[in-house]
């Protein structure tokens, strides 16, 4: 079999940002997505510098871990252009981007990652998540102190506790080997898919067996659905599935001439789109991605902060549920009070003529009502129009009334 990787690229700005600071690259060995992070300068240089940098690797290796080696090295290499790009431009310090990548040697992939872009494999109908986020809510989630709910709505979901850019010289990069077979396919996206389209949906788009392109651009549409609050990129490699080659391409601020010039903050104009929260309302703004220092007494600190919020947070929750537990029971004990001011007359268990007091339904077991006066008359010693009316009862507006009830019947008016 004539081995072949085909891929495709999409790129989109999304329904709320302004700017596309993500980068993709689908070339004809390596495959890549770098999401840039950097408020509104820099992040798109970030990107844009790396992928074009690190796009160079894209070529035959003898083997799958001389791949590796350079996708490493290739990173590293674009880490230290960044840190000099903003030496050149203090303008634009704090500028950093993630980076995910897939480098096909036979039938093998080198990868190498940094951030929390991912790289998932569909092979028989099964997605995974080959990469791991290097994020604060993940490593929240390795140590056992928060859920994976509860990291989709941390508000330190987007802290990137690793990164390219002037922010680290020797940053640490995951980069190792996996065997490939005919028929895998590899996505790699940003955290503008990955966040807002679950693994379920990418599992239908995948299972209609479209072309890489058809399928990103599902994916894309997918996202824009939800309501796209960042940047979507998203880059998928088949493994000899198709031997048409394609043609390498650039996507994003990485196939745009790169500015250094910081953007200007955008005036208050007197149209404005409708917010994606407004059409979407399940969906909040994503923040911007920001990288912080990993030390361990930042990351106590915030740890530590997670703790203390959610400790309120099942405080607030434990008083809501008391709150309602109380008027629940409030409730309940005001209707079966009023039900207590309620009168009729029926047939007493002994068979006697007796005024009840409450109503005559009942709860399961629980009797609204009771034998609140017994007479000494016997059902039996009444008419046949009486007797039917005491056994189906008789509601009396009061106990005075009902009292008159009886002794009418007493009487056999």
């Amino acid at each position: 079999m004539t081995m072949n990787t085909r891929g495709a690229a999409v790129s989109h700005v999304g329904r709320v940002r302004t700017q596309n600071q993500d980068s993709g690259y689908s070339g004809e060995s390596l495959f890549l997505v770098a999401d840039g992070m950097g408020g509104h300068a820099g992040g798109d240089v970030a990107s844009a510098i790396a992928t074009n940098f690190i796009k160079q690797v894209d070529g035959d290796y003898p083997d799958a871990e001389a791949a590796r080696d350079a996708l490493r090295t290739a990173l590293l290499d674009a880490n230290r252009r960044l840190i000099d790009t903003v030496r050149q431009h203090p303008e634009l310090t704090g500028m950093g981007t993630t980076v995910s990548a897939i480098l096909r040697v036979g039938d093998h992939v080198a990868l190498a990652h940094i951030g929390d872009s991912r790289i998932y494999l569909y092979r028989d109908g099964e997605l995974t998540q080959i990469s791991t986020d290097h994020t604060f809510v993940q490593r929240l989630v390795e140590t056992g102190r928060i859920t994976e709910e509860e990291a989709l709505v941390h508000p330190r979901r987007s802290v990137l506790m690793r990164v390219l850019g002037d922010v680290d010289a020797n940053p640490e990069i995951d980069a190792w080997v996996l065997p490939t077979l005919p028929g895998d396919r590899w996505l790699i996206c940003s955290d503008g898919l990955s966040g807002f389209v679950k693994n379920d949906q990418i599992l239908r788009a995948f299972a209609l067996e479209l072309s890489p392109k058809a399928t990103a651009d599902r994916l894309l549409r997918y996202s824009l659905d939800a309501g796209a609050p960042d940047n979507v990129t998203a880059i998928i490699a088949d493994i000899d599935r198709d031997v048409q080659p394609h043609e390498p391409v650039t996507v994003g601020a990485a196939a745009a001439p790169i500015s250094y010039d910081v953007p200007a903050p955008r005036t208050r104009s007197a149209w404005r789109p409708i917010p994606a929260t407004i059409l979407h309302p399940s969906r909040s703004v994503a923040e911007p991605t920001h990288f912080e220092p990993k030390t361990d007494d930042y990351l106590s600190e915030l740890i530590d902060e997670g703790a203390r919020r959610l400790r309120r947070r099942r405080i607030a929750l434990a008083v809501v549920i008391a709150v309602v537990i109380a008027a629940i029971v409030g409730a309940a004990w005001g209707g079966y009070a009023w039900t207590q001011t309620r009168y009729y007359v029926g047939v007493a268990p002994d068979g006697n003529v007796a005024i009840y007091e409450g109503v005559q339904q009942s709860l399961g077991t629980w009797q609204l009502s009771h034998v609140y006066q017994e007479s000494a008359i016997s059902v039996t010693t009444l008419n046949f129009y009486q007797q039917q009316q005491v056994r189906q009862t008789i509601n009396a507006a009061s106990f005075a009334d009902a009292v008159r009830i009886v002794e009418g019947l007493r009487r056999g008016d």
